[in-house]
């Protein structure tokens, strides 16, 4: 049972790479963020990579077939165009040739489909763990919950540490923007070829 645990720890881990690097953009660009809004990024990256498995080990194999043929175009739309948006504000405040620069506002909205496009993947990673032994419907909640608090504790690292690089940017808020919008489109593209090949 302790090696399944570490196993999903492990899986966990791997899960939440994208979200940790969203994070730190999150960290980086949002400069209207306390600690109420702060710790609702990496709660809502963790609830999506606990729902996220947890509805694909429920509708297992169904659907599989047609989430897998177009999941990483959903979550590579999703993040070019936050990504594409933090390029274009951060491109067009830098133009406008201000001498103090305005931070960017947190926005929930943007967090959630954040939190979409870093867990589409742990679908087919729910369906993985039907063929896992020892994981049964009554104690996949734990292991799913697992993943979520993994996600959740890499995210809050990671957002933390973007707080810290941003305060170099402090003085010019939409650098740090661009770099974010970047990073965003990166990962996007990251996930978009690993679906094409994979």
């Amino acid at each position: 049972m302790w090696l399944l645990v570490l196993q999903i720890i492990l899986l966990g881990i791997s899960l939440a790479m994208d979200a940790f690097a969203v994070s730190v953009t999150d960290g980086m660009c949002y400069g209207d963020i306390g600690k109420g809004k702060a710790v609702s990024i990496p709660i809502t990256f963790g609830l999506f990579q606990t729902a996220m498995p947890l509805a694909g080990f429920f509708l297992g194999t169904l659907f599989i077939q047609y989430i897998d043929s177009f999941d990483h175009y959903v979550a590579f739309g999703l993040l070019l165009f936050i990504g594409g948006k933090m390029i274009f504000d951060g491109i067009k405040e830098l133009r406008s040739g201000e001498e103090q620069f305005s931070p960017k506002k947190f926005n929930y909205g943007e967090v959630l489909l954040q939190g979409v496009a870093t867990s589409i993947d742990a679908l087919a990673v729910g369906i993985s763990m039907l063929s896992m032994n020892g994981i049964t419907n009554g104690n996949v909640f734990g292991f799913v919950a697992i993943i979520g608090v993994v996600t959740f504790l890499i995210s809050l690292g990671g957002l933390i540490l973007g707080k810290k690089i941003g305060k170099l940017f402090a003085e010019k808020a939409c650098i740090a923007e661009i770099l974010g919008g970047l990073v965003l489109v990166a990962i996007g593209l990251k996930v978009l070829i690993e679906g094409i090949i994979g």
